[in-house]
């Protein structure tokens, strides 16, 4: 039996193989970081906390203003009978308008100008309607002329009636004594009646000569008029909110030149539901407060109240939404005071309106009125 044998290392004489000693000291020691890399990362590291803790900073302090205006201004619930909504600031608009489609001549107020009732804002050109006067004016010339001319004809048909009335009688008293004839008498009476007849003739010419005056003198005033409206001038005393034309645009009849705001009659529209409506008087109080200046509480009065209910609109919150139909009421700002700011009066600013429904309610002390000074 033969049997064979692996050789050993130390037959062959070929020594085993040794770990390399630089492989393992890298293995065991920690890698050196540069200094320089380790000072801008702890940099960097500061920096990042330093933000954060100002951005804390600055939140927290806006936090605490928030806070403390909320407290200042916030109103607190409201007792009952008081009622609230969502509103918005509006004010009467009136157009500023042409009569007659014409050329603007000239517009003299821009947008923001306060003008008086009556002040003049605007030119149309009126050189057609002044040729148109001209003429209108030569018509009624001509008119006295033709009345002056039906006069004296009446005069002279008075004056051939007076000849033909004197000659019949004559024939008449000739022919009872036998020195005419019939003919005669029949020729005189037929001059006689035809005179008469010329002379209603010519009356009735005066009477159509003072007609054709009166329609003459119609039409000068007529175009006078239109003269007088191309001069355009503020129906109230307001403010201009817009300027729709310009000078040398040509405008239809009725084409708007400005939009004029009536700063005497502001209010604020809200709605409420059938079940406060129904308590709230004409001239109830009522205060408003602006969204834009929530540190003033403006005095108003309840000046309209719908007769029929509508579909609330989108923009105006309600206290519960499954109340579908609210009626429309207005909070009337006084004309006097509105007088006395009206350099601030502004109109579409939302805020929110209270009514008191019930009179013996004392209004709370953060819904007392508060104005600029």
């Amino acid at each position: 039996m033969v049997s064979t044998a692996t050789p050993t290392d130390s037959e062959t004489g070929i020594a085993p193989a040794q770990p390399s000693v630089e492989l393992v000291a890298s293995a065991a020691l920690p890698v050196a970081i540069p200094d320089g890399a380790r000072i801008r990362e702890r940099a960097a590291r500061r920096r990042r906390i330093a933000a954060i803790s100002l951005w804390i900073a600055v939140i927290a302090i806006g936090a605490a203003v928030a806070l403390y205006f909320w407290k200042q201004h916030r109103v607190p619930p409201l007792p009952p009978g008081i009622a609230m909504s969502n509103g918005r600031v509006e004010a009467t608009e009136i157009d500023v308008a042409s009569k007659l489609p014409g050329r603007i001549k000239d517009v003299l107020a821009q947008e923001g100008d306060f003008v008086e009732a009556g002040q003049l804002v605007a030119l149309m050109d009126t050189q057609t309607l002044d040729a148109e006067l001209r003429q209108t004016q030569a018509q009624v010339r001509q008119a006295q002329n033709a009345i002056n001319t039906a006069t004296a004809v009446v005069d002279q048909r008075e004056s051939e009636l007076a000849f033909a009335e004197h000659e019949l009688r004559r024939s008449e008293d000739l022919l009872a004594r036998g020195f005419v004839s019939r003919q005669k008498v029949d020729s005189d009476r037929t001059h006689m009646l035809t005179a008469r007849a010329a002379l209603i003739a010519s009356r009735s010419l005066v009477t159509e000569a003072k007609s054709a005056l009166e329609a003459a003198h119609a039409a000068a005033e007529r175009v006078s008029s239109d003269i007088r409206d191309s001069t355009l001038t503020a129906p109230r005393s307001g403010r201009v909110q817009y300027r729709l034309a310009q000078p040398g645009e040509v405008l239809p009849a009725g084409g708007k030149v400005l939009t004029m705001l009536d700063i005497s009659d502001v209010y604020m529209t809200l709605f409420l539901p059938e079940t406060l409506v129904g308590r709230i008087a004409i001239g109830a109080q009522a205060r408003i407060v602006l969204d834009a200046a929530p540190q003033y509480v403006i005095p108003a009065k309840v000046s309209y109240v719908a007769s029929e209910a509508q579909f609330t609109p989108k923009t105006v919150e309600t206290a519960s939404e499954r109340q579908k139909l609210a009626f429309r009421i207005k909070a009337q700002i006084d004309p006097e005071l509105l007088k006395k700011y009206r350099t601030q009066v502004k109109t579409g600013l939302p805020g929110v309106a209270y009514v008191r429904f019930d009179s013996r309610v004392e209004w709370p002390a953060a819904l007392q009125p508060r104005l600029p000074q």
